[in-house]
C-alpha cells in the first residue's frame, strides 16, 4: 500500500561544496576588499623606508664652537 502512493520524482544531483565551474571571477572591487590590509601595509613600509633613507642620507651638521661656561671633562670627577 505504501508503494501505491509513492509517486516517481527524477533523482538529482547537488554537488557538495564549492563547484568549479560556477565560480565567478575577481572583480576589481573584490581583488581590493580581499587584499586591502596587504596594500596599505605595503604603502606604509615604502613610506617609511623613504623616511629612512631621506634622513640618513642628508649632510650632518658641522661642529660647532662650544657653548659659555662649558667646562671639558667628567663634571662627577670635578665635584670632589
Amino acid at each position: 500500500m505504501a508503494k501505491k502512493n509513492k509517486t516517481k520524482q527524477p533523482k538529482t544531483n547537488y554537488p557538495i561544496g564549492k563547484s568549479a565551474a560556477k565560480q565567478q571571477e575577481l572583480k576589481e572591487q573584490d581583488f581590493y576588499h580581499k587584499h586591502k590590509s596587504n596594500i596599505w601595509t605595503i604603502i606604509v613600509l615604502i613610506v617609511l623606508t623613504f623616511f629612512f633613507i631621506v634622513n640618513n642620507t642628508r649632510k650632518v651638521a658641522d661642529e660647532g664652537p662650544y657653548p659659555p661656561n662649558y667646562l671639558n671633562g667628567n663634571s662627577a670627577d670635578e665635584t670632589q
